[in-house]
């Protein structure tokens, strides 16, 4: 199956210009990303797309054995740079699709130039001396009431995860984000998200690296991103003054403006 067509991927902005990937997180589609992604159309090839199962992706190419652990997104993410025949890449991935975007990064550094992680976390489970920010009986209840009322989760789930409860549009946002994914995928990808375990891989990110740490984030907690922009060998940390955990619809100036001065500090030095 074509990987343009299976995920939906557009491209707009300057045919000649530095690709520009925007990979979005569980329960999203690409239409996240409509608020920032414009932005650095007059100087980057701007590519979006949706994971198996998310937006106008075809769930006929979803498979349950290679997406049963992260890398079988990041698989899909080295699919759609070698059908574009794009090199240079600068990846932009939110929340899960951070670490979808490292662990690509590290199969095929030839292919990118730097990684943004939009509120990541590598391992989301407490362990001694590391927090991840829930328990393992947390995550075992989200994922069974998950199973169980998907649509009920989504709706609960969703304003908490985007924050901002003054902006009760986000958060019916989100939920309406959520529920348009198929529920059997929705599972088993959060299943993926929440037991993955990816610390091992953080030193072997080889290429630049912008952390963006939310303010008040639920899902990835201040010592998340720090614990992470401490593990990967060239990491600048930027804490926003965004709250929850999608600055990409609650905060898109600040999150535009993050990525445009590492950008431009990088392309300085």
């Amino acid at each position: 199956m074509d990987p343009l067509a299976r995920h939906h991927v557009v491209t707009s902005g300057a045919a000649d210009g530095q690709p520009i990937l925007f990979a979005h997180g569980f329960g999203c589609d690409q239409t996240m990303w409509r608020h920032v992604a414009p932005a650095f159309t007059e100087d980057h090839r701007v590519i979006t797309f949706d994971h198996v199962g998310a937006g106008g992706s075809d769930p006929a190419g979803y498979d349950p054995k290679k997406y049963a652990d992260l890398r079988g997104y990041a698989g899909d993410v080295l699919e759609i740079i070698e059908a574009l025949d794009l090199h240079d890449v600068v990846f932009v991935g939110h929340s899960v699709s951070a670490m979808i975007g490292a662990l690509a990064v590290i199969e095929a550094p030839q292919r990118f130039s730097n990684l943004v992680m939009v509120g990541p976390s590598p391992r989301y489970i407490d362990e001694d001396g590391y927090t991840g920010g829930f328990t393992r009986e947390d995550i075992d209840e989200l994922l069974e009431s998950l199973a169980s009322n998907y649509l009920g989760w989504s709706s609960t789930m969703a304003p908490v995860i985007v924050g901002n409860p003054d902006r009760a549009e986000l958060g019916a946002e989100l939920t309406a984000s959520f529920c348009r994914m198929d529920p059997d995928i929705a599972r088993q990808f959060a299943t993926a998200t929440f037991l993955s375990d990816n610390r091992q891989d953080l030193p072997r990110i080889p290429v630049p690296t912008l952390v963006l740490q939310c303010t008040d984030d639920v899902i990835a907690p201040d010592a998340v991103g720090v614990y992470l922009a401490d593990a990967v060998p060239d990491a600048t940390l930027v804490r926003m003054e965004a709250t929850g955990h999608c600055p990409n619809l609650s905060a898109p100036e600040e999150t535009i403006a993050a990525i445009h001065g590492f950008l431009r500090r990088r392309d300085a030095a």
